[in-house]
């Protein structure tokens, strides 16, 4: 285990750059229509810090056909996607790795009917703004809970050899920080089932 690297760097390392990242802002968008070549370029250079290897790809033309084809995005215009086609692709982006596209369907169905090219102020931007201005703050508490979180799992083993000490830190807090998430996830799971969602356009033609 002598070259294992240090668990409490890495987590240092990882709670600083998420403490100093800042969201994509909705002021950081085009006010121009793109096409999908500019979309996919624009989404992976912006959100390239979450990337886990190089090669790793944020958004293909794929994943915007599959979302479109799920509901989950409006069709463009022209084939051109307004600044709210990108709004929605971020909030995608976050939700996909921990709900299904049917939660995601659910929750951004009355998101897209409300709100997307709604003209009254309180538009996308509007909702994206305050949900997003959020996230500094979030990080910041993520910051505390994984710090604390990695005092418990250093002090698991205390008996342990030498050794294995750094291996078993590690283990813990994969297994301690999955268990958050595991949890985490059930609860998102049970908000979601609790609300009454309006039933969306497909599943009331097939009802008529």
């Amino acid at each position: 285990m002598e070259n294992f690297p240090s668990i409490q760097n890495i987590l240092n390392d990882f709670i600083n750059h998420m403490e100093e990242r800042q969201p994509i802002s909705a002021s950081d968008l085009p006010n121009i229509d793109l096409y999908m070549d500019q979309v996919t370029t624009f989404m992976n250079s912006h959100l390239e810090h979450s990337k886990r290897y190089p090669e790793d790809k944020i958004l293909t033309k794929t994943m915007i056909n599959n979302y479109a084809k799920n509901r989950l995005l409006p069709p463009p215009d022209k084939k051109k996607y307004s600044k709210d086609h990108m709004l929605l692709l971020i909030f995608i982006y976050y939700f996909k790795n921990i709900l299904s596209i049917t939660d995601i369907q659910k929750l951004l169905t009355p998101m897209t009917r409300r709100y997307f090219q709604n003209e009254d102020g309180t538009d996308m931007s509007w909702l994206y703004s305050h949900i997003m201005g959020q996230e500094p703050l979030q990080a910041k508490r993520i910051g505390e809970d994984i710090r604390r979180l990695s005092e418990d799992a250093l002090n698991i083993f205390p008996d342990a050899d030498a050794g294995d000490q750094e291996y078993l830190q590690l283990l813990s807090m994969v297994a301690l920080l999955s268990c958050d998430v595991y949890m985490k996830k059930q609860l998102i799971e049970k908000l979601i089932d609790s609300f009454d969602f309006p039933e969306n356009e497909t599943d009331e033609k097939k009802k008529r």
